[in-house]
């Protein structure tokens, strides 16, 4: 039902924390004051007003009562004092006057024409908290002048400016708990991120008991999956080492036969030959690789330009924005080489393109072979699959891991490698896209 609404809250924590902190606050104040005004201040002023208005029809009587203007004017004056007001007859003819903040001066106008024909201009305004009131008598115009204390209340501003003063402390006092609160959540969430781009971030558990427990959770899920690599690294790479001798062995002891088919066993070893080395390859490159601060540009321009000197028909046609990026360079060249190699081995052409974002970097590798099918694209990033049946194999085969490794790297990034099809040249589209 509120589903629409998610689209106009903050995104942080923060953000929504902060949101439930002010928006009762600001609410209630709203409320309490929109009420206390129409139900306080309007009632007290129209009470009072209503008592100034008997005074005013009193001295309006006597004036009426008057045989002359001579009279009327002695009992007017006679009448301004003990009533607390100043009476003149024949005034300069006044304006209607209220300040625009004056919500209570609606009330005083209202109170007094009530019932009131005689009543005309109302100036609360123009004289200092003075309230200047027309009255039409038989004798002409009478100006009735009084204190505007006597028909409102006074500084009734004082009471929201105070509200409003308070609130505004409590709401800066809340934040800064509410900030203490949060930081150590927010550096949970810093050391988690940095760890899913291959960084491992110093963090030590801080805040409440359930953030605490959050965080040494992490720090154990992070210890097993650090243990966890090193262990497949420490294997791949004894594996590897130790299979390249008896590879070798039976490598010459294949040579020194004369038959037909010792050519497709010698081929069976050279493949497995490649394997090993690409899982040696990957295996050292992965343990002895830092995260360090990288231009992404000169590293895949240099890249093309080591592709090209090797014979492959490799260009770098667009290049978008600028900066360096954490990374492992010597991996991610791995991963740019594997896609490179897979573009000239199943196609004629490679075509690559940089673009750095705010908070993505993007290599796109595309080629004119006959690409993948995007039902097998998800298939084309496991190890050890091969897709040569439906591809190009004029340049020969690979052994199923080179858009593994891709993927791999792109992952310990924080990204992904994303396969499609290349809308210029037709054929495979390899979007290496790596967290900043």
């Amino acid at each position: 039902m509120f589903g629409w609404l998610k689209n106009y809250l903050p995104r942080s924590l923060y953000g929504r924390a902060a949101l439930i902190l002010v928006l009762p606050i600001l609410v209630l104040q709203i409320a309490f004051s929109i009420g206390f005004i129409q139900r306080h201040f309007a009632d007290v002023t129209n009470q009072m007003t209503r008592n100034i208005g008997l005074e005013v029809d009193y001295l309006l009587q006597e004036v009426q009562q008057a045989p002359n203007k001579e009279a009327a004017m002695i009992a007017a004056a006679r009448l301004a004092d003990p009533l607390a007001l100043r009476v003149q007859f024949d005034a300069p003819a006044l304006s209607p006057a209220r300040l625009w903040y004056d919500f209570t001066g609606l009330t005083v106008i209202s109170t007094l024409r009530n019932n009131r024909p005689e009543v005309g201009t109302i100036d609360l305004a123009s004289q200092n908290r003075r309230v200047l009131v027309e009255l039409e008598t038989r004798h002409g115009t009478l100006l009735v002048n009084f204190d505007r204390r006597r028909v409102s209340a006074s500084n009734p501003h004082q009471l929201l400016v105070w509200m409003v003063f308070t609130g505004i402390l409590m709401t800066v006092i809340a934040f800064i708990f509410l900030r203490n609160q949060l930081r150590p959540i927010k550096r949970l969430a810093d050391a988690a991120t940095a760890f899913g781009k291959g960084q491992v971030q110093t963090y030590k558990p801080s805040g409440a008991a359930e953030v605490r427990v959050a965080g040494n959770a992490f720090l154990d899920m992070r210890n097993r999956i650090e243990r966890q690599i090193e262990q497949r690294t420490l294997m791949l790479s004894g594996v590897s080492h130790d299979l390249r001798t008896p590879l070798t062995r039976l490598k010459l002891g294949l040579s020194m036969i004369d038959d037909p088919e010792v050519e497709a066993m010698q081929r069976d070893i050279s493949d497995m030959q490649r394997m090993l080395d690409e899982f040696l390859n990957f295996a050292r490159d992965d343990a002895s690789d830092a995260p360090e601060k990288t231009d992404p540009i000169a590293l895949t321009r240099q890249i093309v330009e080591d592709a090209k000197r090797s014979g492959n028909a490799v260009q770098l046609i667009s290049v978008s924005g600028q900066g360096h990026v954490m990374m492992r360079p010597t991996a991610v060249r791995r991963a740019i080489d594997n896609l490179i190699g897979n573009a000239v081995r199943y196609g004629t052409r490679a075509d690559v393109s940089v673009a750095l974002m705010d908070n993505a970097l993007r290599i796109t590798v595309e080629d004119d072979g006959p690409g993948i099918p995007s039902a097998n694209r998800k298939d084309a990033v496991k190890p050890f699959t091969r897709l040569e049946p439906g591809r190009n194999q004029n340049k020969g085969s690979g052994v199923g891991l080179g858009l593994s490794i891709a993927n791999d790297i792109a992952r310990v990034h924080g990204g992904a490698l994303r396969l499609g099809e290349s809308e210029t040249l037709g054929g495979l589209k390899a979007d290496l896209v790596l967290a900043r």
